[in-house]
């Protein structure tokens, strides 16, 4: 079994200019404003403020790192999170968005230590156009040794039937619940493989 058994918040950077020197594997996760990013990060590392959410969609503008050790087999294993301002946020200025997402284009093609991306996608909206030109752009960018997962966040907002949809549309995606704890753990496994290929 996976555990995560440390999590701390190292740094915070507004570009890859500022951001911490590479080397640790990196994974990053990314998303729509208020898709629940802090809260699965804080659920996979059993952290309760390790990742602060804001009330104010698209407030956060800066790239939070994090160290995780992660235990399997009584081995452990460093890997860093990066959690990335959210997109599809409608307070700020034009300029100030154009100048967010070229520094954050630039830290998804240019940074080596990327192994996987996660998408973060809300369950109820899961069709959104900003949603399908992230999938598609990550799907692009990606090179041979980064691994691209879809996440559906607030599943347990889904009827059976409308899950069953879901899992029939995008088989190959992770359906995940805070609230209710599931689908936590299966994340966990596919982030450690996805890093070490284990």
């Amino acid at each position: 079994m996976i555990r995560v058994v440390e999590a701390k918040f190292l740094t915070s950077a507004s570009s890859i200019s500022d951001s911490l020197s590479e080397g640790v594997s990196e994974v990053v996760f990314l998303g729509r404003s208020n898709v629940g990013k802090s809260s699965i990060i804080n659920a996979v590392t059993n952290s309760k403020n390790l990742a602060k959410s804001s009330s104010t969609p698209g407030k956060t503008r800066l790239i939070n790192f994090f160290d995780v050790r992660f235990l399997k087999d009584d081995e452990s294993f460093n890997i860093r999170f990066v959690d990335l301002p959210g997109f599809g946020y409608a307070k700020v200025s034009k300029s100030v968005k154009n100048e967010w997402q070229r520094s954050l284009n630039e830290f998804l093609l240019k940074r080596d230590s990327i192994r996987v991306f996660i998408h973060l996608i809300d369950a109820r909206h899961p069709k959104l156009e900003i949603d399908k030109m992230v999938g598609e752009y990550l799907d692009d960018i990606k090179r041979g040794d980064q691994k691209v997962l879809r996440v559906f966040t607030k599943i347990d907002k889904l009827n059976q039937k409308e899950k069953s949809a879901l899992k029939r549309e995008y088989p190959d995606s992770l359906m995940i619940s805070n609230s209710k704890k599931t689908g936590i753990d299966k994340l966990k496994e596919e982030i450690f493989k996805g890093v070490f290929e284990i």
